[in-house]
């Protein structure tokens, strides 16, 4: 298994990736028009991240299993915020086949390596539905801590759902 950051080149895996795994991911995604998951659109929001990632805006990584040349989980940091701020969000999303296996943790662990050393982010704010408790129980393993519950937070599956919020400070930076 490798991880490495996103690029152009990996539209079809995204949509593979997305494609072989709807039934898994779809109850904590938001609806998708049709053609949202196919190669050319995943192209086109690459593109789009390499533009944001250039500015300093956001950062994605996937874990990638060169032996079958698919995806086994990818892993985000959005909204990235500097000045007095120096946070960002994370997502991230595990292939169904791959699940269970530890792989997401240790994406996730490199993912935040690299935010706290080579962004020098303060903190990272991760959010999930309160029956997620595989992620719950992801968060918690990092070291994530519940700061509270906010309700109807996001739209899922065409409802609003509530979110458990968390974070993960940065234990070096002053």
């Amino acid at each position: 298994m490798e991880f490495r950051f996103i690029s152009a080149d990996d539209a079809a895996f995204f949509a593979d990736f997305y494609q072989r795994n709807a039934e898994h991911l779809d109850r904590w995604e938001p609806l998708r028009d049709n053609g949202f998951h196919s190669a050319e659109a995943w192209l086109r929001r690459l593109q789009a991240c390499a533009i944001e990632f250039a500015e300093g805006k956001s950062v994605h990584f996937v874990c990638f299993n060169p032996m079958e040349m698919d995806i086994v989980a990818i892993c985000s940091l959005t909204n990235i915020v500097r000045g007095p701020f120096m946070a960002c969000n994370m997502g991230y999303a595990v292939s169904k086949r791959y699940q269970g296996k530890g792989l997401m943790k240790k994406l996730c662990d490199h993912v935040i390596d690299y935010a706290f050393s080579e962004l020098q982010l303060n903190r990272i704010m991760a959010n999930y539905m309160p029956c997620n408790q595989r992620s719950a129980a992801l968060l918690r393993r990092l070291g994530f801590v519940e700061e509270g519950l906010a309700r109807k937070y996001l739209k899922i599956n065409g409802s609003w759902e509530d979110h458990v919020l968390t974070s993960l400070v940065n234990p070096n930076c002053r």
